[in-house]
Order: C-alpha cells, then structure tokens, then sequence
C-alpha cells in the first residue's frame, strides 16, 4: 500500500488543521518540482514516505521545552518546514536557512501556504549567518558530518542540540568528524531505512 498523508497522519497523530498545512506544502512542492526538481524525480512517487515521514521522525527527538530550531541549507523545506508544522501549536519558531535563491523563494511561499507565522527563511549561506544560538539545529543531506559541525558551530550554543538524519556511510563520517571535533553522539534508528541513522550531538 502506498504511504500517504493518511497513514502519515496515523502514524504521527497530527491534527487535522496540521494535515492541511502539510497538504498545501505538498501541492506546491508538486507543481514547483515539476520545473526546478526541489526534489529527485525518483523520489516524487514515494514523497510522503521518502520525504514526508522521513522529516517528521525527527521531531519525537527535540527536546521538550525546545522553542527555537534552525534548519541548515533547507532545500526543499524538508525537514525544516514539516518540523515547523508540527511544532506550531507549541510555539516552536523555526528558521530556514537556504543560500539558493529560487528555493529560498519556494520557502516562504510554501510557509505562506502553510499559514505558519513560526518560520522566517534566511536566503543566506551559512557562514554569513548571524543569529542567538537555538535549542536545535537540524540538516538533512546538506553535508558531511565534519563540514556539518563546523558550520553547526557558527550558531550554536552550549547546550544545542544537533539532530542530523545520516544513511548508510554514517560510521564513516562519524570517524572522520571524530579527528577535528570533541562530540557527544547518540544514534538512533530510522523509521524510513534500515541502513540509517539519526545522530543526535552535543
């Protein structure tokens, strides 16, 4: 059976008034993939499982109380946009950052559609960012994990929470960040892939 807003919306016991948000994001994501590919084509059919699911698991593993989450080099909107849908009736504000300029501008078109007044996009690169440290910096297949910290440290805090979805190389990358950078790591398991893993990194 093919994984839809329906079972995603079982699976994650989002209300209804969420559902729709991610609903108008996926009509839009739709028709502008169709001209600038914001996603793979080999991944258009299997989107709400692929991308969709694979975003929100992440949101069981911010901190309670978190309230400011940044999202590095957020493409797409994944999983950045869905997050802040999620967290919307907590308060969770969410900051985009995205350097290319057409996908910035698919950004804050998808989070007017979504009507969230928790998400500002930065049409920036990250390294020219200036901004408070947030609870949470989130990054989902921007860049290797070395590269990934030390952009992550241009922003963040003491006690910022890194949570960076990572596939099959994982152990490879962590071993190579390990050289440059003193981290404490978590893994956990990924509900869209056995070969995954999601880091979570202090």
């Amino acid at each position: 059976m093919t994984y839809g807003p329906a079972q995603f919306q079982t699976e994650f016991n989002v209300s209804h008034e969420t559902l729709a948000r991610l609903e108008a994001y996926d009509r839009l994501l739709l028709e502008e993939s169709a001209i600038h590919n914001l996603i793979a084509r080999s991944t258009v059919e299997r989107r709400w499982d692929r991308h969709f699911r694979d975003s929100a698991q992440l949101y069981a593993l911010i901190p309670r109380g978190a309230r400011s989450l940044v999202d590095l080099g957020s493409g797409a909107g994944f999983p950045g946009l869905v997050l802040a849908a999620l967290g919307a009736a907590d308060g969770l504000q969410t900051v985009l950052i995205e350097s290319t300029g057409k996908n910035a501008a698919f950004l804050s078109h998808a989070a007017s559609a979504m009507r969230l007044e928790n998400v500002a996009v930065l049409p920036q690169r990250v390294e020219s960012t200036t901004i408070s440290p947030p609870d949470v910096i989130t990054a989902r297949a921007f860049a290797r994990l070395v590269k990934l910290l030390a952009y992550a440290a241009e922003i963040a805090g003491e006690k910022t929470l890194i949570i960076a979805p990572k596939g099959q190389d994982v152990e490879d990358e962590l071993t190579e960040a390990s050289k440059c950078w003193h981290m404490k790591v978590e893994r956990r398991p990924s509900v869209t892939s056995p070969e995954s893993r999601i880091l979570l990194i202090s």
